[in-house]
């Protein structure tokens, strides 16, 4: 039914673009030109029929529609529909006054046949029906359609941003793809449109009501002023005159006002769930067989009551009774089915295929049932949009795009406890409490808070866990204050980091050519598969990942190793030059704008073992040089770290993949660099050497 109203619609704006913007305009037109021009007997019948078949159009689509939000132009239609029936009021008042002197015809055959046949040509009985309409319509549907609409539109209103939380949840928890959340978020909105636009449409019905009751008493009024005194008619002819055409015309606009009423009221009762009316009514009201055998034994009683309509009371209780007996057979069918269903056909036990194999997420968090309440968003949770924007960030800074995080909960973990995933393997753990807040100590504080003491899972460092009421306090005394969401975040931040060059394969490797294609298109034709295989080019920016090289700068890469790859096609040596082409972001990542580097270098007797034993073993160090090395390189860190600068190690070329190798676990705030990875601007300032 409201395609068939979008359709007359349609039809009324015209075939072409310019009559479909013309088509409301010129129907508001009609409407206000209907107030200002006469209008003839026989055109006022055609309207008010008209009137009447789309009221009981709409009435029926609003009963036939399977979900509010499907009939989204209603509140537009309202007003259409309640201008033409005010419209109308003006244009019938004007010939009632007008012509009312000419008997009951004088305004049209449907007021007359109103005036007549509905209320028998008596004027008070007439009047009487009019004004129980009038208040059926008032009083009772648009004021309660009314109400309702005014509740809807504040409680929808009021849950629009936990709805729109809730759609965010899933997408990040891969529940949504984007198609299906902006999808979701359109009907939210639309959702949230329509019922405050039915809040501000229902004031048209009761507005109209109220204007129905006015009209009539001006008609009335003003018809035995004009016809006592501008026609000569006598008092009781004016009043029989004017009184029945004015009831007729009232009845005749307050007919499709109740119905529109009841259209309104109809549909800001419906649920939002998707179902037909008429079905959802009998599948909850009649359905249950105790309910109508009640009925008919209630109507079994009264009937047999002596002086009351027992024929009547009886044949109801007969009916309902009938009713029940088969509802209740239908129900022990159900019931019998469900208890012995037939056997299932049973289907030859099928081959395993490759289908049956999973895989592992590449990110996965594991949360124990008391860290629920943090991912899930209806319960206010904040940890699934913390690992949204840590997602972003880390992206933006590494250079690639970073897997989703699939988090799930693990009954096998303690309840506070949480575990990080790389390919299905646990890399880190740690235990946060929801309902408490952590203090971390940055090492210099004025006090102590009461607590349960631990340490930071990603930092190691002191840290307190406290009462959300000792915030403020806890912050006063210099501690860093952070909620458990924020905790588990940065913890997985820091492990993506640590791990970012795992988490980069071919795929991830193929999408970034692809997206420098679009603008060297020349550059990644000549290098992959060309001058280098999509293997060696994973395994170069693995290399530079693992060292915490951004590869945001994929161009100077790839042009690095063009320009390298027909000299070599070793990963280490191909990675040696893109850190040289990429010597002035390296250097500004660990010293930013500086004009002077701190370097630490190695003994010259130191380097020359070194590089014996490189030439004699490979890649081997000698455990006890190795110790040796460890402590002072240890030393020399903790020194520069206490003075608030960087610590680097400056090496030959060769040395530099080897000691990077065995520094990069043990001493992550060392950083080593070769001879030629400094760039020319920036100088070189001496603070030790490694003996």
């Amino acid at each position: 039914m409201p395609n068939a109203i979008t359709s007359l619609l349609q039809n009324l704006r015209g075939p072409d673009s310019v009559a479909r913007g013309l088509g409301a305009p010129l129907m508001l037109m009609v409407i206000l030109a209907m107030i200002v021009v006469p209008l003839a007997p026989f055109v006022l019948d055609l309207l008010f029929t008209f009137n009447i078949a789309l009221a009981i159009v709409i009435l029926l689509a609003v009963v036939y529609v399977m979900r509010p939000l499907e009939f989204s132009a209603f509140p537009t239609v309202l007003l259409l529909v309640t201008l033409l029936r005010l419209a109308l009021n003006v244009a019938s008042t004007r010939v009632v006054l007008l012509h009312g002197h000419e008997g009951a015809a004088a305004a049209g055959h449907v007021i007359e046949a109103f005036g007549h046949f509905v209320v028998g040509g008596n004027y008070a009985i007439g009047f009487i029906v009019f004004v129980i309409l009038t208040l059926i319509n008032f009083m009772v549907v648009t004021k309660g359609a009314e109400r309702v609409s005014e509740v809807s539109a504040r409680f929808v209103l009021d849950a629009l941003p936990g709805k729109q939380m809730a759609i965010d949840a899933d997408l990040n928890a891969g529940l949504l793809t984007r198609e299906e959340a902006k999808a979701r978020r359109e009907e939210v909105r639309e959702e949230a449109d329509f019922y405050g636009s039915m809040d501000g449409a229902s004031k048209f019905i009761r507005g109209d009501a109220i204007a129905g009751i006015l009209i009539l008493f001006i008609n009335i009024v003003g018809g035995l002023f004009i016809g006592t005194i501008s026609h000569g008619l006598g008092f009781s002819e004016a009043l029989k005159n004017y009184t029945l055409l004015t009831i007729g015309d009232g009845l005749v606009a307050q007919i499709p006002s109740l119905l529109m009423s009841t259209s309104v009221a109809i549909l800001v009762t419906r649920m939002s769930k998707s179902g037909r009316m008429g079905q959802q009514v009998m599948t909850q009201v009649f359905a249950e067989p105790k309910v109508l055998g009640v009925t008919a034994g209630v109507l079994g009683l009264i009937g047999i009551i002596p002086g009351m309509p027992n024929l009547v009371f009886l044949s109801l209780a007969a009916i309902c009774g009938g009713i029940a007996y088969l509802a209740a057979q239908r129900a022990k069918q159900r019931a019998a089915t469900a208890k012995n269903p037939p056997a299932p056909v049973v289907a030859p036990p099928q081959e395993l295929g490759w289908d049956d194999v999973t895989q592992e997420d590449p990110l996965g968090l594991e949360v124990g049932y008391r860290l629920v309440p943090l991912v899930d968003a209806k319960q206010g949770g904040e940890l699934m949009a913390r690992i949204k924007g840590v997602r972003k960030k880390l992206t933006q800074e590494i250079g690639f795009l970073i897997q989703p995080v699939h988090i799930r909960d693990n009954l096998e973990l303690s309840p506070s406890a949480y575990r990080i995933t790389l390919h299905g393997v646990p890399i880190a753990s740690g235990q946060v409490y929801p309902d408490r807040d952590m203090a971390l100590n940055p090492g210099r504080v004025f006090g102590t808070v009461e607590g349960i003491a631990t340490k930071d899972p990603t930092f190691g460092l002191d840290a307190v866990w406290i009462e959300r009421g000792a915030r403020d306090h806890a912050q006063t005394l210099g501690y860093t204050v952070v909620d458990p969401a924020t905790v588990v975040a940065t913890h997985l931040s820091q492990i993506i980091k640590d791990h970012a060059h795992e988490l980069l394969g071919f795929d991830e490797a193929q999408a970034l050519l692809n997206a420098l294609q679009k603008s060297a298109p020349k550059l990644v034709e000549d290098l992959v598969p060309k001058a280098l295989p999509l293997a060696v080019f994973v395994r170069v920016l693995q290399s530079l990942l693992a060292e915490r090289v951004p590869i945001k700068n994929l161009r100077g890469i790839a042009e690095a190793l063009a320009e390298a790859a027909p000299r070599s096609q070793e990963p280490v040596v191909l990675a040696s030059a893109v850190r040289v082409a990429l010597s002035r972001q390296i250097v500004q990542e660990i010293n930013g704008l500086e004009p002077e580097l701190p370097v630490l270098t190695l003994a010259p007797q130191l380097e020359r073992v070194l590089q014996d034993s490189l030439q004699g073993s490979g890649a081997v160090l000698e455990p006890g040089l190795a110790e040796r090395m460890h402590q002072s390189l240890s030393d020399q860190v903790r020194r520069q770290a206490q003075a608030g600068q960087p610590a680097v190690l400056l090496v030959p070329a060769g040395l530099r993949p080897l000691l990077a190798k065995f520094t990069r676990q043990s001493l992550p705030d060392l950083h080593v660099l070769a001879y030629n990875e400094v760039p020319d601007s920036k100088q070189i300032r001496l603070i030790g050497a490694v003996s």
